[in-house]
């Protein structure tokens, strides 16, 4: 079979690609060596960590915040195999969505290894270990990453685990142990410690989401503790063992002594690496940089002219969404169209709760670029919504060039921050100032209004509620 497209990997990345690409006239094939569609996001990833994070969310407010509404009820428990169920449910029915998109957009789904024979051809190899060789005028690499380690921890995955892991657990850990302050680690930490597991956070940088802004950081820091998450940082992981039901952990702090940590289940959560395993791209000619990533130009295409790459397998931020604007991006550019995608407008989100949201430069960052810039910020804690929803945590800052008011960045922790981070990348699309936002009426009560204030407090230093 010839195509004009295939595509290797069925994560959001590649499934968009293929979708756009058959929006657009082409004969598209999408390749997945795994039985269900949508990659590690939408399987093990994204989509369940949400679903649990939203059911341990409601446990932890009947537990913590009923009482205050004047909603009594006895005294709460949860079903863990129910919410596992649950999260099973959404995943299968996320999963079986892709499979209807691509059957809408007569788009021909192989299942198995997907791997080069020459820069045309991909082999695919089945799980009854039959082969089939099929030929594509292009051909986008989306196979995604998987969780990194270091070097002297043995993952049995029973114990030591990865995220993977951690989302099928048969039971709440009586203390779990996490290696990494990082999204996944604070996410699936928060889980656990809402059904009532004692949490560890142990992270070698001085402060947790090390690549945020160090506000960002200092108020989740802040809120988790609250919560009940002891957080270590500036810990460097020495050595990790399992002696039965037992995970000991043992690090060294910033003053250069032995700390040591044990738990019943220790989650490492130490980022992510470029999958690129059995694609045999030495076959086609395709160079790899020494992490791993597949080289690629600012069109995704790779040193061979026809074979391109996208979403965590190549640089930038591992994240769903950019790897969907990828494969936008690729799809039409092989159809002859102009698109465009601007990375420092990719939003970053920390999905627990208070959720965290933020979107072009930090604060660090203005300042190691020497540019000369004004700061607003404005605390949930002065909004009326969030006094009538009771989520007083959290603050918007709004970052904007000193000269000319445009925005550069805007950092987030509070309620709803996830969805309401989009504001702010509309309008720094468009290249907005701080004036301008702070000049658009928004609704009343609404947590945008921090946004609206922020932008007021870095345009003229005058927040009306603050």
């Amino acid at each position: 079979m010839k195509y004009d497209l295939i595509v290797i990997g069925s994560g959001p990345g590649g499934y968009i690609a293929a979708i756009r690409a058959a929006q657009l006239g082409s004969k598209v094939a999408i390749i997945e060596k795994y039985s269900t569609l949508g990659g590690t996001c939408l399987n093990v990833g994204c989509i369940p960590s949400k679903a649990l994070l939203d059911s341990s969310h409601h446990y932890y407010d009947a537990v913590n915040h009923f009482e205050e509404h004047g909603i009594s009820v006895e005294k709460p428990s949860f079903d863990f195999g129910k919410m596992v169920a649950r999260k099973a449910n959404v995943v299968e029915t996320t999963t079986g969505g892709i499979k209807y998109l691509m059957d809408k957009n007569n788009i021909e789904v192989y299942e198995g290894l997907g791997s080069f024979e020459d820069a045309t051809h991909v082999k695919i190899t089945k799980n009854d270990g039959a082969e089939e060789v099929i030929e594509g005028t292009n051909i986008i690499i989306a196979t995604g990453s998987k969780p990194s380690s270091l070097p002297f921890i043995t993952i049995d995955k029973e114990r030591v685990i990865t995220s993977t892991e951690a989302l099928k657990l048969p039971e709440v850990p009586k203390h779990l142990l996490v290696i990494g302050g990082g999204v996944i680690g604070l996410e699936l930490g928060s889980v656990y410690k809402r059904l009532g597991a004692e949490v560890t956070v142990i992270e070698f940088m001085p402060a947790i989401t090390p690549t945020m802004d160090k506000d960002v950081s200092k108020e989740l820091t802040k809120v988790l503790k609250k919560q009940g998450m002891k957080i270590n940082t500036s810990h460097g992981v020495t050595s990790v063992e399992r002696n039965g039901d037992e995970v000991v952990v043992k690090a060294t702090n910033k003053k250069g002594e032995e700390v040591t940590f044990t738990g019943d289940y220790c989650l490492v959560s130490v980022g992510r690496r470029p999958y690129t395993e059995g694609l045999a791209l030495e076959k086609a000619g395709v160079k790899v940089t020494e992490r791993g990533m597949v080289e690629v130009n600012n069109h995704l295409q790779t040193n061979v002219a026809n074979i391109y790459a996208i979403g965590d397998v190549v640089r930038g931020a591992m994240l769903a969404h950019k790897a969907e604007e990828e494969g936008v991006v690729v799809a039409e550019y092989l159809a002859g169209q102009k698109p465009h995608i601007d990375y420092n407008l990719i939003p970053g989100i920390v999905y627990t709760w208070p959720e965290v949201a933020a979107v072009g430069k930090t604060e660090q960052e203005l300042k190691d670029a020497g540019v000369d810039y004004k700061s607003g910020k404005f605390s949930m804690r002065a909004l009326g919504r969030s006094r009538a929803s009771g989520d007083l945590d959290g603050f918007v800052k709004v970052l904007a060039d000193k000269n000319t008011d445009e925005i550069l960045g805007v950092h987030m922790v509070g309620a709803r921050v996830a969805d309401l981070i989009m504001e702010a990348a509309v309008a720094m699309e468009y290249r907005a100032s701080a004036e301008d936002l702070a000049r658009i009426c928004h609704g009343h009560p609404t947590y945008s209004e921090a946004v609206k204030e922020a932008a007021k407090a870095a345009w003229d230093g005058q927040p009306l509620n603050a």
